[in-house]
């Protein structure tokens, strides 16, 4: 009997040891974890923050900040060179960002419907695996050498355009799959029109993923580069004019760090207000 208890003893000390091994283990896994999250998250956003620091300091170009000051904003808006390139890109990105909403969801509604989705679905996606450079060439070619036609405005809608939908359409689809279809032919049972079945069945249900895709096309319009240089004619784009200014290697170099500072901000509430239409309002 006395052997049986020193045994179950020695069972109870190594279950004992096993758990808190296992719970050192766990927290070993959560701080790991915890610890790799901030180092992402870190790489992400003190280069936003470096940039922001630099563009008050006396001379960013040496990489160490201070002494601080306003001179370059001030200098900023003494030159509104910039002006016409971001009302420009501003009116592009508007426009490419309600196209994409439109389209995204009449094609994200199709495609869960059509017979060959999944291959329609790889076509619609396929852009996304194309270099930009790649796509901006192949552009330029086919519309000036080959169809003859003179590039502008019209041309960087298209690349853009081309560029913005498949993320637009991935936001649609990502709300569409959940979205029972039931309730659309409940309410054609019921005697409601195609449109008043997407306006008071669909759309409510929809709106999140429609609002995102129009965000992603309004966003990589407003910062695309590599397809607006072939794409362009004489058109400038704001990071057509940045990207300009900072390779003249010119005195209006550290004027982009107060430039691209301003359109963080222009981002940054523009993000703010789609967050505040999608959950905001919601919570109240």
């Amino acid at each position: 009997m006395s052997v049986l208890v020193e045994q179950a003893k020695r069972w109870n000390a190594a279950a004992r040891n096993l758990a808190g091994n296992g719970l050192a283990a766990g927290r070993l896994r959560r701080w790991s974890s915890a610890i790799g999250g901030y180092f992402v998250i870190a790489l992400v956003y003190i280069p936003i923050v470096w940039l922001a620091v630099m563009s008050v300091s006396a001379e960013p170009l040496t990489g160490q900040p201070g002494p601080f000051t306003a001179d370059w904003y001030l200098r900023l808006f003494s030159d509104l060179r910039w002006s016409a390139p971001l009302q420009l890109s501003i009116g592009l990105a508007a426009a490419v960002g309600i196209a994409c909403a439109l389209v995204a969801t009449l094609v994200g509604r199709a495609l869960l419907r059509a017979r060959w989705r999944g291959g329609l679905l790889i076509a619609a996606l396929l852009p996304l695996f194309v270099p930009g450079v790649v796509m901006g060439t192949a552009l330029f070619l086919y519309f000036r050498s080959f169809l003859g036609f003179k590039l502008g405005l019209w041309s960087l809608f298209i690349g853009h355009f081309s560029w913005a939908l498949p993320f637009s359409l991935l936001a649609i689809l990502v709300v569409s799959v959940r979205f029972d279809v039931r309730l659309t032919e409940a309410a054609a049972v019921l005697g409601a029109t195609p449109w008043r079945r997407f306006w008071d069945v669909e759309f409510p249900a929809l709106r999140a993923g429609i609002i995102t895709a129009g965000l992603f096309g309004f966003l990589l319009s407003f910062n695309e580069l590599p397809r607006s240089i072939f794409l362009r004619g004489r058109e400038t784009t704001l990071p057509i004019f940045m990207w300009a200014q900072a390779s003249s290697h010119t005195s209006n170099v550290p004027l982009i760090y107060a430039l691209n500072s301003l359109a963080l901000v222009l981002s940054l509430v523009l993000i703010s207000s789609a967050f505040w239409v999608l959950f905001g309002r919601r919570v109240r």
